[in-house]
């Protein structure tokens, strides 16, 4: 499976304390309509952590109604433990995700060894592909690049979404892993290095700032993926204040406020994220109302 171009990192939208159901539908169709190249469902960025498994299965089932067939469905399935790895993998194959996208395993902070291991029992006991989720920031671990290199020749290892932060690893992913294994996608992380990052081979975006404007995040990954690269300059600078204010505090507070901004269906973050700061919102404010994106 050679995954590219432009995929969205879905955010969940509530009304309180309550699953927007008809907000996520109208902004899976959104995606949809925009060419989006697929959503990700529960990542990060839709609060997986907050949400209960009978919501969890809901926007599955709704992801998968709405955009099976038209966009790639991938569901985040990670967590820090590798049994309930495999079960959460295991029911989004069931309701007919196309792909599960796992997260280093976060806390424990496993070794080198306990995070290829992790990943060789994934693969070896749920039959769908799987995108690999290195970040960092988020895990307090590292996949090194001789360790995805091991699992990347694991059976249904799709690809990784390289959310390091760095343009020299993703390089040297490109060269190592993908040299080595064609048919091995790497997507950037980080909405802000999308152009570095394909710029040295990278396949496409997995985006948060597409939660607000999908087309122009399509029409970025397509001109860099043509090699169109000073057409993708030029979105990569109109976008870059976008890229910067949606992440003035923790993802997903920011994109959801300006979504809610926007007139687009969000709601607020489940505690422990909580709303903005007023500085910041403002700021964020005046980011959209520059950009002529709010209502």
């Amino acid at each position: 499976m050679n995954l590219k171009g432009a995929f969205t990192a879905m955010v969940t939208p509530f009304i309180e304390e309550h699953l927007d159901e008809k907000g996520l539908v109208a902004n899976i169709r959104r995606q949809i309509n925009a060419k989006i190249a697929g959503i990700v469902l529960m990542g990060s960025t839709g609060e997986d952590a907050t949400l209960t498994e009978e919501e969890q299965r809901r926007v599955i089932e709704i992801g998968v109604r709405e955009a099976k067939g038209k966009a790639l469905v991938i569901v985040g399935t990670g967590s820090n433990s590798t049994r309930k790895t495999i079960e959460k993998t295991r029911i989004a194959k069931e309701l007919g995700a196309d792909l599960a996208m796992v997260v280093t395993p976060y806390y424990n902070k496993p070794t080198q060894e306990g995070i290829y291991r992790h990943f060789e029992a994934i693969a070896r006991g749920v039959d769908i592909p799987l995108i690999v989720y290195n970040i960092q920031g988020r895990t307090g671990v590292n996949i090194e690049t001789s360790t995805l290199l091991r699992i990347a020749e694991l059976e249904n290892v799709a690809g990784v979404k390289e959310a390091s932060g760095s343009v020299s690893q993703a390089g040297e992913v490109v060269m190592s892993v993908r040299g080595r294994h064609p048919d091995f996608s790497v997507l950037c992380g980080d909405d802000a290095l999308t152009l570095p990052m394909m710029a040295v081979g990278a396949q496409g975006i997995i985006s948060v700032v597409s939660n607000l404007v999908p087309e122009r995040v399509v029409a970025l990954a397509n001109a860099a993926l043509e090699a169109r690269f000073l057409d993708a300059l030029a979105i990569h600078q109109e976008l870059m204040p976008l890229f910067k204010g949606v992440f003035i505090e923790v993802n997903p507070m920011p994109i959801k406020q300006a979504m809610e901004f926007c007139g687009l269906a969000a709601g607020k973050c489940r505690l422990p994220l909580c709303d903005m700061q007023e500085e910041m919102r403002e700021k964020l404010k005046k980011i959209l109302a520059d950009m002529g994106l709010t209502l």
